[in-house]
């Protein structure tokens, strides 16, 4: 018995030295196993750190007081309700039954609530056109209870900025950062009166930038949004969003939520675009875009390889309109544009932003990429106002004009073509790989189109037939419209 205990023993011995064999030596959090240069940093936080930031209040208090609640007034009109349904509004039916003239128009006035930031001693106000759009009466309440009327300057609905203008002296200003130089991660603060509960600041960080197609302002709108998880509420609209120096680096405009509540999703317009919108309507009282005339899309990795683009960032140049700043510089076709002025060309969305902070009649460089070589090409550009001035949009990102002797003779129609001729398209947009520049729609659901009007009229929600002219020759083609 006490022979086999030792033995016993000596086994158990044995296994221990060669387990310690296996495992020479146990890895510690000073120590890096060979087997991967771990970097490991045991040490204990240092929570008495005097240089360490335990409130934002010092900061904070250099722009709550430029923040202010924009309060409009909307009034609608309607008439009351007829006692005898839909045949009540008939003049003939009153008449003949002896009913009395309807009633006059009853007005409701409608309140709505967002924010805003004083950015000029003078007294001019950012905020989001959505907020101020169709108001009748709008005032502003200052921090320190000051309520005043405010007058619109300008708006500009495709980047949903709106500017105001108070007549008061001694008004606390926020300073402007440069949107540019934010990082992923920074710390912001989102102020403004969510819910009218009043002037409220909530923390987060920037989630992402150059946030793009998410299609909050449309298939017209220039979207270049600052992501943030920083709370944003209804009556957040047009309050600024700030770095941890104070600084204004976004105006809060949406966020993305199934129940209409904050889940972490918002988003801000980049001050640098707010300001150069700001400027346009100061200065001249719209905003002045500039204008290339090419339909352009994004470039995948299977086409950068094609056409030689080895990063695969950039913009291939779809189609050019006739008599446009791209034809007259010689754009062609398969050019891919890498590259404005000194800013490198990530996507079609982006392009399409930069131009339009453009002033019509500047000049630009674009590099492009054709047959493999690098080439530039100086462009002058027009004036997006007058070149879509006759173009109304049919169907979502489609930019449509009647065919006009001017048309006609560029596109090189013949007389027999008549309706509606496609002049832009949205890349986004979904009806984007069926219709394309300079196509001809004819007729829509077996009924010629004469004009844009009639080519609404014709359109019906669901399954739709269209016959286009295209490159020479008519077609059918069947779209489905959600609209």
């Amino acid at each position: 018995m006490r022979l086999k205990f030792l033995t016993f023993l000596l086994l158990l011995a044995a296994g221990a030295l060669s387990v310690k064999a296996f495992y020479p030596e146990t890895v510690s959090a000073e120590t890096t196993p060979d087997f991967a240069q771990v970097r490991i940093d045991s040490t204990p936080l240092d929570r008495g750190d005097p240089s360490r930031v335990t409130s934002y209040a010092d900061v904070l208090d250099s722009v709550r007081p430029s923040v202010v609640s924009v309060m409009s007034t909307r009034v609608t009109r309607s008439r009351g309700g007829s006692p005898f349904g839909p045949f009540g509004d008939d003049p003939f039916f009153r008449r003949f039954f002896g009913i009395p003239e309807e009633q006059q128009p009853r007005e409701r006035r409608r309140q709505g609530l967002g924010s805003g930031v004083i950015v000029s001693e003078d007294g001019y106000i950012i905020t989001n056109n959505h907020v101020i759009e169709g108001a009748e009466e709008i005032r502003v309440a200052l921090a320190d209870g000051r309520d005043l009327e405010a007058k619109v300057v300008g708006t500009d609905p495709k980047t949903d900025v709106a500017i105001l203008k108070i007549e008061e002296d001694n008004l606390p200003v926020a300073v402007l950062a440069n949107s540019e130089q934010i990082r992923v991660g920074d710390i912001v603060f989102a102020l403004g009166n969510p819910l009218g509960v009043g002037q409220t600041v909530t923390m987060g960080i920037i989630s992402a930038t150059g946030r793009q197609g998410i299609r909050i302002l449309g298939a017209e709108g220039y979207e270049d949004f600052i992501q943030t998880d920083a709370a944003i509420n209804q009556g957040n609209s047009g309050g600024p969003l700030v770095d941890a120096a104070g600084r204004v680096v976004g105006i809060n405009t949406a966020i993305l939520s199934r129940t209409g509540g904050n889940i972490g999703i918002g988003f801000a317009i980049p001050v640098n675009l707010v300001a150069n919108v700001m400027e346009s309507l100061i200065t001249t009282g719209t905003v002045e875009r500039g204008f290339l005339g090419v339909n352009i899309q994004d470039l995948s990795s299977d086409m950068a390889e094609d056409f030689g683009v080895k990063d695969g960032r950039g913009a291939i140049v779809a189609d050019i309109l006739p008599e446009s700043p791209a034809a007259g510089a010689g754009l062609r076709r398969g050019d891919v544009i890498i590259r404005i002025d000194d800013r490198r060309v990530e996507n079609a969305s982006q392009l399409r932003l930069t131009i339009s902070q453009k002033r019509p009649g500047s000049t630009i460089k674009l590099t492009i990429m054709r047959d493999h070589e690098e080439l530039v090409k100086e462009v002058v550009l027009g004036s997006l106002d007058q070149a879509t001035v006759a173009q109304t949009e049919l169907l979502e990102g489609i930019q449509v004009a009647p065919v006009d002797d001017e048309i006609r003779r560029d596109l090189e129609l013949p007389d027999e073509v008549k309706g509606v001729a496609v002049m832009e398209v949205d890349s986004a947009s979904r009806y984007a790989q069926y219709l394309s520049v300079g196509t001809v729609i004819v007729e829509i659901n077996r009924r010629q189109v004469e004009d844009v009007q009639t080519a609404r009229q014709s359109l019906r929600r669901g399954r739709n037939t269209f016959l286009i002219y295209h490159r020479g020759s008519f077609r059918f083609i069947s779209l489905t419209v959600q609209q």
